[in-house]
């Protein structure tokens, strides 16, 4: 009986160690990769759709060209990247409940996106309370530093911020003796943003507004605010928005016959906007990230190289223009391998590896980020730009 009793014990003993084997497979099997090498999540949540999408759209595109390729190349350090991708489709409900997803179900290593600033900023404190590293796509400085100017700790952002953004703007006014101006900003976290740095700063340049106005983003027709701006007399008119809202306001002005000049932000970098605005965007004049005028650049540039490359590998694969906020996310995952290749998937040591990024030359600048500047780029990164015959021109 005895006997009987310990051969039964050690088959049943037997069979529950195979079955913990397979179960541990199973679980390798499903979260590493085909070769069995374990696989690194990350987490995009991208504005693919909705009214952002002329800049979310090259954005999806570009992340999952850039982690084909990283992945044809090896991965990092032999690991290839598991893409998690969601649509937030322009809406900031739809971005936050992707972030918990992510974080929360998912469980990623980094998480890249935010393509415009009200969706960021609602995202962060989620990333912030579950440590774990995360870069913007976003323009606001909100999203990297806070009213207190003090930096978010686990918050990155790879787009020109309005304080990098607007002194450049400033500076084309104040060289081209544009001093008395109307702002107009769309009625959003991009467009406070902007206008609270334009305030700060616009004094230091012998700029003042003659009128200020806010239109939203979803406008169709802004006749009525620019005949108020008609009435005071303007200089030069400053549209700050994206694509979609700034072609209505941009086409508006010319059909009520303000002919001044108009300045705009880099939220229009995009050749939907020129296709949205038709005639009326010949002349608009904004700063932005090289891309747009790689052709017209030095060869000495640190930047050259990348843009060319990004620009030639985007066009090939999707036969279209490249775009800037493409490029913010180009810049992103290159980053974020780099930092990984160096630190692992540890997070606070990947978060401390994104936070030494120096001298990393991108599309949208060449990075030197420091405990202090989660976004690490100056005023140089940019290009002033007017539109002329529906093409991108530097500005001399």
């Amino acid at each position: 009986m005895k006997k009987w009793f310990f051969s039964l014990l050690v088959i049943i003993l037997a069979a529950g160690m195979a079955a913990c084997g397979n179960k541990e497979e199973a679980s390798k099997g499903s979260s590493g990769s085909k070769d069995g090498s374990e696989e690194i999540k990350i987490g995009s949540i991208i504005d693919a759709s909705g009214s952002a999408a002329p800049l979310g759209k090259p954005e999806e595109e570009t992340m999952k060209m850039i982690i084909d390729e990283v992945n044809e190349q090896g991965g990092v350090d032999g690991k290839k990247i598991k893409l998690i991708s969601i649509d937030s489709k322009s809406d900031q409900n739809e971005a936050v409940l992707g972030m918990k997803k992510l974080i929360e179900q998912e469980k990623v290593t980094a998480i890249i996106g935010g393509t415009i600033s009200g969706n960021s900023l609602a995202m962060i404190p989620l990333a912030e309370k579950a440590q774990v590293p995360y870069i913007s796509l976003a323009s606001s400085k909100q999203v990297n530093k806070p009213d207190d100017n003090s930096p978010r700790e686990w918050t990155f952002k790879t787009a020109q911020g309005d304080d990098v953004v607007i002194p450049k703007l400033l500076e084309y006014l104040e060289g081209n003796k544009l001093n008395k101006v109307a702002w107009l900003s769309v009625a959003n976290s991009y467009g406070t943003s902007g206008h609270e740095e334009f305030e700060k700063l616009k004094g230091e340049y012998n700029v003042e507004t003659v009128i200020e106005e806010e239109f939203e983003a979803t406008v169709n027709d802004a006749k009525s605010m620019l005949t108020r701006v008609k009435k005071a007399a303007p200089q030069a008119i400053i549209v700050w928005g994206t694509a979609q809202e700034s072609a209505v306001v941009t086409k508006n002005i010319r059909e009520i016959g303000l002919d001044v000049p108009i300045i705009e932000s880099h939220g229009i970098a995009t050749k939907e906007f020129i296709e949205l605005a038709g005639d009326a965007a010949n002349g608009v004049i904004f700063p932005a990230g090289k891309l747009l005028v790689v052709d017209d650049l030095e060869d000495s540039d640190p930047q050259k190289e990348v843009l060319n490359h990004y620009k030639e590998s985007y066009e090939g694969k999707f036969d279209k223009a490249a775009s800037t906020f493409g490029g913010h996310v180009y810049d992103a995952v290159h980053m974020l391998t780099k930092a990984l290749e160096e630190a692992g998937t540890d997070k606070k040591k990947l978060r401390d590896a994104l936070e030494k990024t120096e001298g990393f030359a991108g599309t949208s600048g060449v990075f030197n980020m420091s405990a202090d500047d989660h976004n690490g780029l100056k005023s140089d990164s940019l290009a002033m730009i007017e539109i002329k015959d529906g093409e991108w021109t530097k500005v001399e």
